[in-house]
């Protein structure tokens, strides 16, 4: 897949270092960082640590296929790049060296309503590539509908409602340190996030009825039914990287009730502290249709750009061609429930305990 040797990043682990090494430390606790205790965001890699595989041998893995669907369109792995604000913290351009690199490799961009440089350079820097455009809700419902022509006007595949952010968290570690992010002190109209209900989203798919519709922000098996129960085509499992609601469960333990619930109604999305490839396996093998990451693309970002982006791109590729191979596994679609089994982890949860190899006396790797 690549030339291991030439490349100056030869691991994912590498990525975080540097990241680190290049952005203020508020920035660095706002990447890192949950709200309040963050129970939310051990939760999530707990979840993950708690899975492990059960393999098959003697199975034909000579010809693995890693590549999944995205409403219609070829990628390369069942990854998308996660809508995150404030990626001008990472880089000078936010977030279009990640959008030109997901493109170039092959992969969605969730854009970001809250991140530089906005809807339609976003929309440029995916070009022809698979994308999304995410939205916090902040006007009434004219103003929504008019963000969604824009969308739909700028070519984007589907349109998100993030619905997990009715009340805004408190994130002690930017709070303790004073570090006030400029987009969160610029942001006016919350109050329509926080009145945000199912009365939109029925609004939403007779108005736009060709226009896929995801919900992010789904946790519970109620929620993901009424979803259906609206016509929404993609729920999207995700409590915000851990950073809305303190002590919640992590993603993936609340996947399985999601995915039964939705039946194969619309299809099943999920993030939550993503860090590997063995990570994107489980969650395919538990039902997801495809997995975003957050804080695991913006390491890249951080540390070496669009290049960055890239790499970690395919390093997860590299790893998940490795899990399938060794699982007995030649495709997505062969991986069931089946081939995990709940088990103990090795070591405590943390947000790097899929990077054992940092220096985790660090203070700044907690």
């Amino acid at each position: 897949m690549m030339n291991e040797p030439d490349h100056q990043y030869l691991t994912l682990h590498e990525f975080v270092s540097e990241a680190k090494r290049r952005v203020t430390p508020g920035t660095w606790d706002y990447l890192v960082g949950g709200t309040e205790t963050e129970t939310t965001v051990l939760r999530n890699r707990m979840a993950l640590d708690m899975q492990a595989f059960r393999p098959r041998v003697l199975r034909d893995v000579s010809n693995i296929d890693t590549s999944a669907t995205f409403f219609g369109k070829k990628i390369s792995i069942p990854v998308a790049l996660a809508p995150v604000g404030g990626l001008e913290n990472f880089d000078a351009e936010g977030g279009a060296p990640a959008a030109r690199a997901a493109k170039k490799f092959g992969v969605p961009t969730i854009v970001s309503s809250v991140s530089a440089p906005g809807l339609k350079a976003m929309a440029e820097a995916t070009g022809n590539g698979p994308n999304v455009f995410q939205l916090y809700v902040r006007g009434d419902y004219a103003w929504c509908d008019d963000i969604v022509k824009q969308a739909i006007d700028a070519g984007y595949d589907a349109f998100c409602l993030t619905v997990d952010t009715a009340i805004y968290s408190r994130r002690e570690r930017d709070i303790a340190k004073r570090f006030v992010k400029p987009w969160r002190a610029r942001a006016v109209g919350h109050s329509f996030q926080a009145g945000l209900n199912w009365d939109y989203v029925r609004h939403f798919k007779q108005k736009f009825p060709n226009v896929p519709l995801v919900l992010k922000g789904i946790a519970t098996a109620e929620d993901a039914g009424m979803a259906c129960d609206h016509g929404v085509d993609v729920v999207y499992v995700s409590n915000h990287g851990g950073r809305q609601l303190d002590h919640g469960r992590g993603s993936l333990e609340a996947l399985p009730e999601v995915v039964k619930a939705v039946g194969g109604r619309a299809k099943v999305w999920m993030d939550g502290s993503i860090s590997r490839g063995s990570d994107v396996v489980k969650a395919m093998a538990l039902g997801a249709d495809m997995v975003a990451v957050g804080r695991l693309y913006c390491y890249g970002l951080a540390a070496a750009g669009e290049d960055g982006v890239h790499r970690v791109l395919e390093l997860l590729q590299t790893e998940i061609h490795e899990v399938l191979g060794l699982l007995g596994v030649s495709r997505f679609v062969d991986l069931h429930p089946g081939y995990l089994h709940q088990a103990q982890p090795v070591r405590p949860p943390s947000l790097f305990s899929a990077f054992p190899l940092l220096n985790l006396s660090d203070p700044g790797y907690r």
